[in-house]
């Protein structure tokens, strides 16, 4: 399998997700383009943009979501710490 295959497949949509994607392609290239697409130019529309769009999409919400946690890893210490010692009495 050559890297460009492995690349490909790395991102997989459950049939009814790709079914529901697909009828919102056809729909915005009625709507704001004035195109009606067929189920295959529909289905390849889909398929570019996912290979060509989709690592990089997914990239920045991996990195989003990391920052998100880790300034909320930094605030749990200030927000949860508890000494480990009491206070003598």
């Amino acid at each position: 399998m050559t890297r460009d295959a492995r690349r490909a497949m790395r991102i997989q949509l459950t049939d009814e997700r790709r079914e529901r994607m697909l009828r919102s392609v056809r729909q915005f290239f009625l709507a704001e383009l004035d195109i009606e697409l067929g189920t295959l130019a529909a289905e390849r529309a889909l398929d570019f943009f996912v290979k060509e769009l989709g690592a990089p999409v997914y990239n920045q919400a991996i990195q989003d979501a990391r920052a998100f946690l880790a300034a909320k890893l930094e605030d749990l210490a200030g927000e949860f710490y508890e000494p480990d010692e009491p206070y003598a009495r």
